[in-house]
């Protein structure tokens, strides 16, 4: 049997870890090994829009966060979504991510989640995500460049996990990157390093959009829609 796009990924998924040293008081939320009926999960998604060998071309994100796909395994993808949006079941409590009601609304433009998996998979730049705990004990989401020891720290793993990525099927003409701060300018000193794309295209991040642009989401959304509709 022919391996699909769907199989590498569930492969990347299941087998994807982290071994180095974190900062003191930093944790990493791997879901894949937190909670193993996160790998059926996503599995099940993959299963249903990647599983043919049509290339795809790659989002690039920050890292996964705690109520998207640090519950479901899927980048952007909360419960609500998933089950609302791609029909697929989720044993646990409904979440709600702000970054994942963006991108499923954006994806209902571009004609629905069948079209846009069919040419677009995503990811992100560091695919595990980190925690910190703040005074009182409360966690809360920490990016992969919200200090440059964590950078450090974790900079071979990117370095490994985008050219996984890459074997995954995407095309290479052509990434994009979810966030026009850091994240944007780290992707793009690697890349000018490693020379794995011909061109980043930039996008401003979903949670960004619906924290502090909300009222000129739609904007966003067709600036979404033009970026993607100009590959493939």
């Amino acid at each position: 049997m022919t391996e699909t796009f769907a199989d590498r990924v569930i492969t990347f998924n299941n087998t994807i870890r982290f071994t180095g040293e974190l900062p003191k008081g930093i944790r990493i939320m791997n879901p894949f090994r937190e909670n193993k009926g996160i790998r059926e999960i996503a599995a099940g998604f993959y299963k249903k829009y990647y599983d043919d060998n049509r290339p795809r071309h790659l989002v690039l994100g920050i890292n996964p966060g705690r109520f998207g796909g640090g519950l479901t395994g899927i980048p952007f993808t909360d419960p609500k979504r998933l089950v609302e949006k791609c029909g697929l079941a989720y044993p646990g409590p409904m979440a709600h991510e702000p970054s994942s009601v963006f991108i499923y609304e954006m994806i209902d433009a571009f004609g629905g989640p069948d079209a846009f998996y069919g040419k677009i998979y995503i990811n992100s730049v560091c695919p595990l995500g980190f925690t910190s705990e703040r005074p009182g004990g409360k966690e809360v989401n920490y990016n992969y460049y919200d200090s440059g020891e964590l950078t450090v720290s974790v900079y071979g793993f990117i370095n490994t996990s985008i050219r996984r990525q890459i074997r995954l099927g995407v095309e290479t003409d052509t990434v994009f990157c979810f966030g026009t701060g850091k994240n944007e300018k780290f992707l793009r000193v690697l890349n000018g390093e490693k020379k794995y794309f011909k061109k980043i295209v930039a996008l401003e991040h979903p949670r960004f959009i619906m924290q502090y642009r909300s009222k000129q989401k739609d904007f966003y959304i067709a600036k979404y829609l033009e970026a993607f509709g100009s590959v493939g």
